[in-house]
C-alpha cells in the first residue's frame, strides 16, 4: 500500500506486526500501527532542514476518533502552515498552551482575583458581601467561561432574568460588577475588551428613586416628637434620635463601635474602611447628642464586640438595616414619608437655607467629596470649627421644632 491512497476497509483489515508498521496515505500523512494494536494518524515533514512528525490522532470513526477524511484535512492544513513557513508542531504546542491559559483563566478565577484585591485593599464587609452575591450570578453562567472569549451576548443573558422580573437596579448593578471584573482583565492581560460597553441601554434602566425625607421645618418637628415618643427597643430610639443629630449615614451608625468614640472630647471617628468613600471621617458632637450617648452607653457600652447598637439576636453583630426604617413604619411614617437615609436630605435641605453656613462646611459635615480635583487638592482643612459650631447649632434647631410644631426663627451662630 506504500504510496497508495488508504480506504476505511483497508484501515480496518490492516493487522500489527511485530514492529511498527507504517502505511501512507501520500502527501505526508502516515497511519502507524503498533504492536499492541494501536492505529495512529501522524504527519511527516521536513522544517528547518530536519524530519519532524506531527501527532494528528487515533483513528476511529467514534467521536474520540479522527476518521480518514478528518486525518487528510488536518494533512492539509498542517501543509498550509508550512507554505506559510510555520511549523506545525511549534503551532500545535502555542494553540494547546493558550487553550490551557484561557481554562485558567475564566471568568471565576479572575472575579475572585478582584472580590480578593477588594478586601486586601479594606472594602467595608456589606460592600463586599454584596459584591460576591452579585459575582455569584454572574458565575452562574459565566464562572467557568476563559474570560477573554466571553461576549456581550452571553452576558446579556445573565441580565435577562433580572430585567423580566423587575429587579432593574440589580441588572444595572450586575452589569456594573462584570465590568469591573473584565476591567481587571484587561490589566492583567487576560482580556482585551470589556463587552459590557457593547450593552449600554440594552436592558431597560430602573427609575430614579429618591430616599424619602421630610424637608418642610414644622412636619420634621412632628416627626421628631413621634421619635421621642417610641415605645419599641431603646437603642432603637436612641439610633433615629442620632441619626436626626449627626447626619451621618445608617450603615456607619447601625456599625458604630464604642472605640470610635471620644466622649470626653464629644468626637466621633469613623475609620475609613466604614464609610462610603473609603476616607476618615470625624464628627463634632453636640450636647444634646452626647447626653444620649452616655445614656446609650450604660446600656450597650460593655458588650464584648463593642457595638455601640447590637443586635437582639446576636450582640456581635449591629441592628439589621431595616430597623431603623421599621421603627418610622410603627410610629407612623410610610416609606414614601421618610426614611433613615432621608435624616440627611433634612439636615443639608435646612442648613443651606438658614444662609448660614459655608457649603464646603455642610458638604464636609456630610462627608461628600469635593467633585473638583483642584479644589479638592487646596481645601486642606475639613471646617471643623464651623462644623464643630454648626452641629450644635442643629441640635439647638430641632430642639425649636419639638415645641408643639413652633418654629423659632433662625438664631444667629455664636463664634
Amino acid at each position: 500500500m506504500a504510496g497508495g491512497k488508504l480506504t476505511d476497509k483497508a484501515i480496518k483489515n490492516a493487522k500489527p506486526g511485530e514492529r511498527l508498521v507504517i502505511l501512507s496515505d501520500g502527501g505526508g500523512l502516515q497511519l502507524w500501527l503498533t504492536p499492541t494494536g494501536g492505529k495512529l494518524w501522524n504527519y511527516a515533514y521536513r522544517f528547518g532542514g530536519k524530519r519532524k512528525r506531527l501527532a494528528i490522532g487515533q483513528y476511529g470513526k467514534d467521536p474520540a476518533g479522527v476518521p480518514l477524511e478528518a486525518a487528510r484535512k488536518r494533512r492539509d492544513e498542517a501543509a498550509g502552515l508550512l507554505r506559510d513557513g510555520v511549523d506545525p508542531a511549534t503551532r500545535k504546542r502555542q494553540v494547546k498552551a493558550a487553550r490551557v491559559e484561557a481554562q485558567a483563566n475564566t471568568f471565576a478565577v479572575v472575579a475572585d482575583e478582584l472580590l480578593d484585591k477588594k478586601k486586601r485593599e479594606g472594602v467595608a464587609d456589606a460592600t463586599a458581601g454584596k459584591l460576591d452575591w452579585l459575582l455569584g450570578l454572574a458565575k452562574a453562567d459565566l464562572g467557568a467561561l476563559p474570560i477573554a472569549d466571553i461576549s456581550a451576548g452571553e452576558i446579556l443573558r445573565v441580565l435577562r432574568p433580572l430585567e423580566a422580573a423587575g429587579k432593574l437596579e440589580s441588572a444595572k448593578r450586575l452589569r456594573a460588577v462584570i465590568g469591573s471584573v473584565f476591567r481587571y482583565a484587561i490589566a492583567t492581560a487576560r482580556a482585551e475588551s470589556d463587552p459590557t460597553q457593547a450593552l449600554r441601554g440594552a436592558v431597560a434602566s430602573p427609575k430614579p428613586q429618591h430616599r424619602a425625607a421630610i424637608t418642610d421645618p414644622k412636619a420634621f418637628g412632628g416627626l421628631l416628637r413621634a421619635i421621642d415618643g417610641f415605645t419599641g427597643q431603646p437603642t432603637t430610639k436612641a439610633a433615629l434620635q442620632l441619626m436626626a443629630l449627626l447626619a451621618c449615614r445608617p450603615g456607619e451608625l447601625r456599625h458604630a463601635n464604642w472605640a470610635e468614640f471620644d466622649l470626653d472630647g464629644a468626637v466621633w471617628d469613623i475609620p475609613a474602611e466604614r464609610t462610603k468613600m473609603r476616607r476618615p471621617h470625624r464628627i463634632p458632637i453636640p450636647t444634646q447628642a452626647m447626653a444620649i450617648l452616655k445614656s446609650l452607653h450604660l446600656i450597650t457600652g460593655h458588650g464584648a464586640a463593642g457595638l455601640v447598637f447590637p443586635g437582639l439576636r446576636s450582640v456581635k453583630r449591629p441592628i439589621s438595616e431595616n430597623t431603623m426604617n421599621g421603627a418610622l413604619r410603627r410610629i407612623g411614617f410610610s416609606q414614601d414619608e421618610a426614611t433613615a437615609h432621608g435624616f440627611r436630605s433634612t439636615f443639608s435641605t435646612l442648613a443651606n437655607e438658614s444662609g448660614q453656613w459655608s457649603v464646603n462646611a455642610i458638604e464636609a459635615a456630610l462627608a461628600h467629596i469635593e467633585p473638583n480635583a483642584v479644589r479638592r487638592a487646596y481645601a486642606r482643612g475639613d471646617y471643623w470649627d464651623e462644623r464643630a459650631r454648626m452641629m450644635q447649632w442643629w441640635a439647638d434647631y430641632l430642639d425649636t421644632l419639638r415645641q408643639g410644631g413652633r418654629v423659632l426663627p433662625f438664631k444667629a451662630a455664636s463664634a
